[in-house]
């Protein structure tokens, strides 16, 4: 208890950070917020390229910024900026791009979340036995299972985040799950988008990423029906 109310004052100079930080942008450009946030919501793959390119040399950088922040904080979904990206900078360095991206981005997010909602977690978790047992399973399980959940495609990152930070599972494990499983998911998306974009150009692609992307849906919801009964028996 004497440890957790010696932290507090670092998180909430931590809160009083970020706080000023958005601050300060507000500050060097009011519209800013407003703009990011129409675009975002939009959900306009040619808008959002249009929003990136609008930076001109500092597009790639602004782009990688954006996918960090939207990866740490988990909305709007990633894979309109991956396909952005893609359309933008072309598959290969789109891809690339928004993959170190996402991965930073989650990293930072699971510090944050970790920082100030593992405690609160433990409070919840002592008081149920069967979280208990989930809790000491994520430590030992924990890569495994972020992998393969990373891997697929369309999974809501800001959640995975989440029930990343809350458990066992180390930082390193957790990064390490993000940088190998964000590959092919990231790819995935990026393509789709790209080749959805541009309509007739790339159908037979479009087509056989679509059927990858549900086969690896689908596989990893039979893996976790079979491990819930499993469980059960």
């Amino acid at each position: 208890m004497k440890n957790r109310q010696s932290t507090t004052p670092i998180k909430l100079g931590a809160a009083a950070m970020l706080v000023l930080l958005f601050a300060v942008i507000y500050l060097l450009n009011p519209s800013f917020f407003q703009e990011l946030w129409t675009v975002c919501l939009s959900r306009d793959m040619n808008m959002v390229a249009d929003y990136i390119n609008s930076f001109g040399a500092w597009s790639m950088v602004f782009s990688f910024w954006l996918v960090l922040c939207v990866n740490a904080i988990g909305f709007p979904p990633a894979i309109i900026f991956s396909s952005a990206n893609a359309l933008i900078f072309g598959i290969v360095p789109g891809i690339i791009l928004s993959w170190i991206a996402e991965t930073v981005g989650v990293a930072i997010s699971f510090v944050l979340l970790r920082f100030f909602f593992r405690d609160a977690a433990e409070d919840i978790i002592s008081k149920h036995s069967s979280l208990q047992k989930i809790d000491e399973l994520s430590g030992k399980n924990g890569f495994k299972v972020m992998l393969i959940a990373r891997i697929i495609p369309y999974l809501p990152s800001g959640l995975l985040n989440a029930l990343g930070a809350i458990s066992r599972m180390s930082f390193m494990a957790f990064v390490m799950s993000a940088l190998i499983g964000k590959l092919p998911s990231t790819a995935i998306e990026a393509i789709i988008g790209h080749d959805a974009v541009q309509a007739g150009e790339h159908t037979e692609r479009l087509i056989f990423m679509t059927i990858l992307a549900a086969v690896l849906v689908g596989g990893f919801l039979l893996y976790e029906k079979r491990k819930n009964k499993q469980k059960n028996v």
